[in-house]
């Protein structure tokens, strides 16, 4: 049963319409008390607002009753961000979903954060424009979501991640305060930076209720590379030639041996037998000076451990050459029933030596360990493999995993570069990030959430 307080219960339901945008049964609420992390927890209402104003009311009704507050997108995030693990109201912004204005001249779209990524990108398309974030889950994540994490995917490497493609936001604080975050241009001197230290707060601070988006245009071409190597250093190494010469990727994908193996092997993939790793190598450009970025990049892939590149002239071709990278999530699933995938990110001329250490780790831990991922940005899903049932090997993946973070920060890297926090690595957060600085964090969520009602218990240890 729901442990709202009945007055609270009264004025939400009053305010939203019960049955109908405030959920209270127990099978309704079910549908939101889990993400894609696998975590659950049942909130004790649901509240599916259609204006900003209702989100208002509702924040400050909860503030006042001091109840947990949970803005939820379409739950895709794998590190617990949006379950309600202390119960309270979960926000769905799914009825919140307009595109507001495209604004090409501006080069800007003002949306409702219950968009769909991939919706936007397809009305975006007849202005010949884009949104640069395109995580995997485009297709069914909300821009609201991806603002929350900081979505990045392959694209990030040319084009930055959410928090490089956002101008304003507007905002519901932890009082119920209406803040206007940012502008409207591409340019802006005006007081501190707050739309950006609001992407990536994992509704921490705020819950966004609009955003104005930064737009580029459609590349007139893409064209795409792919590098097979004789082994993961190789492929490592050509990662760090690659980002160090003038010409910028617009994708630029790495996966390991074993990786490699799934897609041929389970995927179908044509791949050769004697390929230990794979690049993934993307521009984008005009159809002048295109050809000249794809002939020095592939001058650059070549190397040491080179076994074979192929140049897609056509889009039937890059597509065939996409398929290994495509094969490859559901062929995971295959090697064992268990499996942390994690997002650490380290400078782009260390990956060498974070797919060593890795490979290390599988080898002591006696699991399998498979990397692949946005090697532009040194942005690696670092995925252990094992049988949740198995009680050694799960101790063991437990203790694989710190040891892989523990990699990652001595390797100058960090905990997430796209995923964000949640749950899943809040408990490492005092190893990413020294004592001072924990406190000012902590000292800025006090600022816009003085009640701690929004989302307790996340990304902050």
């Amino acid at each position: 049963m729901s442990t709202l307080p009945a007055e609270l219960h009264r004025e939400l339901a009053d305010l939203l319409g019960e049955g109908r945008n405030w959920l209270t049964d127990p099978g309704e609420r079910l549908a939101y008390a889990y993400d894609n992390s696998r975590r659950e927890s049942l909130p004790d209402a649901v509240a599916l607002p259609v204006a900003r104003g209702q989100v208002q009311a509702l924040v400050r009704a909860c503030f006042r009753h001091r109840v947990p507050v949970i803005a939820r997108g379409r739950g895709t995030n794998t590190t617990g961000a949006s379950v309600p693990v202390q119960g309270g109201v979960v926000v769905s912004f799914e009825r919140m979903d307009r595109i507001l204005e495209v604004r090409p001249g501006d080069r800007c779209a003002v949306v409702e954060p219950g968009v769909l990524n991939g919706d936007l990108q397809a009305i975006l398309q007849g202005h010949g424009l884009f949104w640069p974030p395109d995580p995997t889950s485009a297709a069914f994540s909300t821009i609201g979501g991806n603002l929350a994490c900081n979505a990045g995917g392959p694209r990030a490497v040319k084009y930055g991640a959410s928090r490089d493609n956002v101008l304003a936001l507007t905002a519901v604080t932890g009082t119920g305060d209406l803040i206007q975050c940012g502008s409207a241009t591409t340019k802006g001197a005006t007081g501190y930076d707050l739309q950006r230290l609001l992407v990536g707060s994992e509704g921490t601070l705020a819950l966004i209720v609009e955003a104005t988006l930064k737009l580029a245009p459609l590349p007139p071409q893409r064209r795409v590379v792919r590098a097979l190597y004789r082994d993961v250093a190789s492929a490592a190494q050509a990662v760090a030639r690659l980002m160090a010469q003038p010409v910028t990727p617009s994708m630029l994908e790495f996966m390991d041996g074993d990786c490699v193996r799934l897609a041929r092997d389970v995927g179908g993939a044509e791949l050769p037998a004697d390929a230990g790793a794979l690049l993934m190598i993307e521009a984008d450009g005009d159809i002048q000076t295109l050809p000249h970025a794809i002939e020095a990049l592939m001058r650059v892939a070549e190397g040491e451990g080179l076994v074979s590149l192929d140049d897609a002239a056509d889009e039937a071709a890059r597509e065939r050459l996409w398929a290994a990278r495509k094969a490859l999530s559901p062929a995971l699933r295959t090697l064992a029933p268990g499996k942390i995938n994690e997002d650490v990110v380290v400078p782009v001329s260390r990956i060498p030596q974070l797919v060593q250490g890795v490979r290390d780790l599988a080898s002591e831990f006696a699991l399998p360990i498979v990397s692949f991922g946005h090697a532009g940005n040194g942005n690696l899903h670092v995925n252990i493999l094992f049988d949740p049932a198995d009680s050694g090997q799960n101790g063991r993946a437990q203790a694989a995993l710190a040891r892989v973070f523990a990699l990652t920060l001595s390797l100058g890297g960090t905990l997430s570069g796209e995923h964000g926090i949640g749950l899943a690595k809040r408990e490492f957060m005092p190893q990413a990030i020294d004592p001072a600085t924990l406190a000012l964090m902590r000292q800025v969520k006090a600022a816009f959430d003085p009640a701690g009602i929004l989302n307790p218990g996340k990304l902050l240890p």
